[in-house]
């Protein structure tokens, strides 16, 4: 992996870099598109390919339980069982498994969780996860961390980030044996909490295993937006300026903005297929919600002025139409869009981080983009 910071903003920590990865390079800040059991939901492969993403994220959790990475070992890797091309960046797992709480137990030697499938009684350890990760052929691979949620004690939160630098020594021991047998990067994770000192406490102790790549993690899992960014912006510059910095689980313009200000270069986000399947489009308005009743006679594209597959082609109208009978190419169509109104959002910051004018672009952009409509 070779990544290359190319344009500092003089105003704010935001840049453009590029990624070089085994299965092709990217231009960074970018977002990926969720692909967590091999595929991005209602879209084909080919579809992600022709709106332009080379970086999608798939998750070691959900693959491990089904199909088994026995299965997609047959097919070579994930690249070859799902027919992707281009890279691919796997999840530890770790969010998923913090998500189950009753089916779990976080201990020094690793998780015990049961399936959330059929209640089967697993274990995984750091170590594990690096390996299902190389058999993945995963392009970026993350450590197995300990994700926790606002408002636990400080107690619990020393807890947490002590197990998460420790999983992160053995999984860094780990990569480091398999040498060229893993052609994927593994990037280290920054917790701590909602607590200043241990968010610096865990940078130090995670950066000094010299990872090639770095993740912030345990942020928009539930706090307010203006803790999230209070926290996002205290802890991105404590990360080395001449690595890859990625914030998980973010993929709203307004997260996407704040992100880029605060100079990450990666982040992922289930949220605009989720919303595009319940019907849920961007807009540079803000998101709409095509089955409003307002929409049932409404001509127009979802957008003027974009120019992907579904705004060239169908109305509100037809869309809205096809959401309320239960059709399947509803979803299919506003899943393209919203990748696509992304795809553009990243190609109009690259482009005014170049030009040095991204803080009057941010500013512009929030003013005229609104809540959802309902």
């Amino acid at each position: 992996m070779k990544f290359k910071v190319k344009r500092k903003c003089t105003a704010t920590g935001s840049r453009t870099g590029s990624l070089e990865l085994p299965h092709g390079t990217l231009e960074t800040p970018a977002f990926m598109p969720v692909g967590t059991n091999g595929t991005v939901k209602a879209l084909p492969h080919s579809m992600i390919e022709e709106i332009g993403y080379k970086l999608i994220l798939s998750n070691t959790y959900h693959l491990f339980l089904r199909p088994g990475i026995d299965v997609i070992k047959r097919a070579g890797d994930l690249h070859g069982f799902s027919s992707w091309s281009s890279n691919i960046l796997t999840d530890s797992g770790g969010y998923q498994i913090f998500s189950l709480a009753p089916f779990r137990k976080i201990l020094p030697e690793g998780v015990r969780f049961r399936s959330h499938i059929d209640g089967s009684l697993h274990f995984l350890s750091p170590e594990d996860v690096v390996n299902l990760q190389k058999d993945l052929g995963s392009d970026i691979a993350m450590c197995l961390d300990v994700c926790t949620s606002p408002g636990i004690s400080r107690g619990e939160a020393e807890k947490a980030l002590s197990i998460t630098t420790d999983w992160a020594r053995r999984s860094k021991i780990q990569r480091d044996s398999l040498q060229d047998t893993m052609n994927g990067a593994l990037f280290g994770i920054i917790q701590g909490n909602f607590y200043h000192d241990l968010r610096r406490q865990s940078a130090e102790e995670i950066i000094a295993f010299d990872f090639p790549g770095y993740a912030i993690g345990g942020l928009s899992v539930g706090e307010e937006f203006s803790v999230f960014e209070e926290f996002l912006h205290y802890t991105a510059p404590l990360l080395p300026d001449d690595k890859p910095k990625y914030l998980m689980g973010i993929g709203t313009p307004e997260y996407i903005l704040a992100a880029v200000e605060s100079g990450i270069d990666l982040f992922d986000c289930v949220f605009p297929t989720r919303i595009a399947r319940n019907g849920s489009v961007f807009t540079p308005g803000g998101t709409i919600a095509l089955k409003n009743e307002k929409y049932r006679t409404d001509m127009t594209p979802i957008s003027p002025d974009c120019t992907c597959y579904t705004c060239s082609r169908y109305s509100k109208s037809y869309l809205r139409h096809l959401f309320k009978t239960k059709e399947i190419l509803g979803p299919i169509l506003a899943s393209y869009h919203n990748l696509f109104f992304l795809k553009k959002l990243m190609e109009s910051i690259h482009s005014h981080i170049t030009n040095d004018s991204f803080a009057n672009f941010k500013k512009d952009f929030l003013a005229e983009y609104s809540a959802e409509d309902g």
